[in-house]
């Protein structure tokens, strides 16, 4: 395994915070969080390997709406709309029990709320990655948890699996993110499954696919009709994070619609193959986004606050 220890940059792009993050945020204020968060992490994993896959989502989903501020997680009430309905997210994201007991264990191990529910978010997500294989890098903390949160938003600003590029680049875009970051990010798909619903056009109607990898996800998990929550894997390896993502996109067997227009004679096909070629760079790369990713507009100082519960506001 290769262990990639990153540093943040200030970022200069306004979709980035002013006030930087630390890698050090909890040093002396819980030192003991980290290893509690991981090894929360690494049991839910080894319960249930797609679990790895589903809590880096829910980063993802956190910080393209609005920021990095475990918006995510909040359940409706009466005064907060929340994201979980949205329709990237209904029926969709999960995880959020695993997100509990780290919240309740990370708070026992500080003897109090110490740590933001935004924070765990983007550390389950690194030692997600770490634990099926893929790169390590120092997590930047001190990210406040919203008091809000925006279906609306969430319908507006995550990326559609039915995206072209021009569409994902601009959700990117908007996010601060470039095409590499598209290109980078887009490539946790190789762990992890995706629904029926999601790929049912590309198989059936799509031109861009190679007709065997069609057919067989036509015959054994998505019918024409019904199966709708029937699940194939992301990559030929869903619960290893590796390059195959890209072998897969070389050979006409992305899953996704959004997927498959990083290799469709576009902008980012040179970046696919570089990928193929140079894993290293593809590690490090990746490890790079997910820096830049989670510095999406974080709330800070007295912004915001810890949640007690992460489902919701205090």
């Amino acid at each position: 395994m290769v262990l990639l220890v990153l540093v943040l940059a200030v970022f200069t792009n306004p979709a980035f915070s002013t006030t930087p993050l630390s890698p050090n945020f909890y040093d002396q204020s819980c030192p003991n969080a980290l290893n509690t968060i991981k090894r929360v992490v690494a049991a839910a994993i080894l319960k249930e390997t797609r679990m790895g896959a589903s809590l880096l989502r829910l980063h993802f989903h956190d910080c393209f709406v609005n920021g990095c501020d475990g918006s995510v997680l909040l359940d409706a009430t009466p005064t907060i709309d929340s994201e979980k309905n949205a329709l990237p997210n209904l029926n969709s994201v999960r995880g959020f029990e695993v997100i509990d007991e780290i919240k309740k264990e990370v708070d026992q191990a500080c003897g109090g709320h110490v740590v933001s529910c935004a924070d765990i978010l983007a550390v389950a997500a690194r030692d997600s990655i770490v634990a099926l294989g893929g790169p390590r890098w120092e997590v930047n903390l001190g990210r406040r948890d919203s008091r809000n949160a925006s279906r609306v938003d969430a319908n507006n600003n995550l990326p559609s699996p039915f995206s072209d590029l021009a569409q994902l680049t601009e959700s990117f875009n908007k996010q601060g993110l470039d095409q590499n970051d598209l290109v980078l990010l887009s490539a946790a798909h190789t762990i992890g499954f995706a629904r029926c619903v999601t790929f049912r056009n590309r198989i059936y109607n799509d031109s861009n696919i190679d007709p065997l990898f069609a057919a067989r996800l036509q015959y054994t998990v998505c019918p024409r009709t019904g199966g709708d929550d029937n699940l194939a894997p992301l990559d030929s390896t869903p619960a290893i994070f590796d390059g195959s993502y890209f072998l897969n996109l070389v050979q006409k067997k992305g899953i996704l619609h959004s997927d498959q227009a990083l290799f469709n004679g576009g902008s980012t096909d040179a970046l696919v193959k570089q990928y193929i070629l140079n894993h290293l760079d593809f590690y490090k790369g990746f490890a790079s986004s997910m820096v830049k990713m989670g510095n999406i507009k974080p709330l800070t100082g007295n912004e915001g606050e810890i949640r007690v519960n992460c489902r919701s506001v205090n």
